[in-house]
């Protein structure tokens, strides 16, 4: 049977998609936004791209590599609702955080505002550039767990007094899965007269993004987690480009935003030119009912551990996307290192792969989870942690 266009309709959600993954059998992966799992279509279209460099690498590295870039870049764009031009295709997110904070002129006595939740990577970075400059890293307190946007809205508006010269956000919170009020957010800063980088890394094919109504002067997130792409397909989108430059400085310097970015020497950037294969994939489901399955996915998994574990959950439906954050039961470990022990547990013993964090005085499990899972992985997750209390 066909759809009304003609195509096969897409196999229902949940386990019967796990084999058009490359996923180890057996094991229950809900940690799909710590690195994605990439599509066995997605890999070999990758695979045909690295042929076509080898074939004939001269060619393919001074006739072909660009315009790939372009081409990738032009099918990315409506996704982020923007032009084409204002977008280089990089590795990963961080190195986007990297360009940006690295070219950024700091002066001595600059603020540059992080949150207490700022991915890891990212705060080094900003510590780096602070060491090197004079500028100064201050931290804002991000609720968690949370109640409803306007409690991060009112930490925010706060630490804006006094004013920084840059406001690094968050789109999606690494650790505590928060989705926040981005654009409200934007325009706290920018009427405070701060430049703003948001950190999407985990944004693009989980939520809507439109960087025109977002309104910060740069944008980057990661393509290899909730678009399907390979291991190493990220963006920077660009507002302002002048004086932006990437953390290779190459052939193309100060020859523009595309010049300078698309080609920074010899290097595999089959990641990137497959993207389109994983928009192919992502638009064969349908980006929204991929959206709308992950968030109720998340939404039921954390009502079902927070249920079975008696706990609560870190954010509620408005600030829940694929992602979602549940206080762990007394006596499992509450520090970094009772989260590192639990996880390695959770994976030999259990065959179940999850991310833990030390929060709030506790330990918390963040579960994200893709279109082959399914609720009995769920189920899975809450009786092993229940199994691995002390005298259970």
């Amino acid at each position: 049977m066909l759809t009304s266009d003609g195509r096969s309709p897409a196999p229902a959600f949940g386990p019967a998609l796990r084999d058009l993954f490359q996923l180890e059998a057996g094991g229950a992966h809900l940690n799909h936004g710590s690195y994605g799992a990439t599509p066995k279509a997605v890999l070999a279209a990758q695979r045909d791209w690295r042929d076509r460099m080898e074939a004939e690498p001269s060619r393919f590295f001074e006739r072909e590599y660009r315009p790939a870039i372009r081409a990738a870049a032009a099918r990315l764009a409506p996704y982020l609702g923007a032009d084409a031009d204002d977008v280089a295709m990089v590795e990963n997110a961080t190195q986007a955080v990297n360009a940006v904070l690295r070219s950024f002129p700091f002066e001595p006595g600059d603020r540059i505002l992080i949150n207490t939740q700022t991915y890891g990577a990212v705060r080094n970075t900003a510590r780096y550039v602070a060491a090197r400059t004079g500028a100064e890293v201050v931290e804002w307190r991000l609720p968690f767990p949370v109640a409803d946007a306007q409690e991060i809205e009112a930490a925010f508006h706060a630490a804006l007094d006094p004013p920084p010269r840059l406001a690094l956000l968050d789109h999606v919170t690494s650790g505590t899965a928060l989705k926040l009020p981005l654009a409200r957010l934007v325009a706290l800063a920018k009427a405070a007269g701060a430049r703003v980088l948001v950190d999407g890394a985990h944004a693009p094919g989980m939520t809507e993004i439109d960087l025109r109504r977002i309104g910060a002067d740069w944008y980057t997130g990661n393509c290899h987690k909730w678009m399907f792409a390979a291991k190493g397909c990220a963006f920077l989108w660009a507002a302002t480009q002048q004086d932006l430059h990437p953390t290779v400085i190459s052939h193309g310097f100060e020859g523009g935003f595309h010049a300078e970015f698309d080609y920074v020497g010899t290097r595999d950037g089959s990641a990137q030119h497959s993207l389109p294969a994983g928009i192919d994939f992502m638009e064969g489901f349908g980006f929204q009912a991929i959206q709308g399955h992950n968030h109720a996915m998340a939404l039921a998994a954390g009502a079902r551990l927070a249920a079975a574990w008696g706990t609560e959950t870190g954010a509620p439906a408005a600030l829940t996307g694929s992602m979602t954050t549940v206080r762990l039961p007394y006596g499992v470990g509450a520090d970094l290192n009772g989260a590192i022990r639990l996880r390695a547990r959770l994976l030999d013993e259990d065959g179940i792969q999850i991310r833990l964090n030390p929060l709030a005085g506790g330990l918390w499990v963040r579960v994200s989870t893709q279109i082959y899972n399914h609720m009995d992985e769920i189920d899975r997750l809450a009786e092993a942690v229940l199994a691995k209390r002390p005298n259970a």
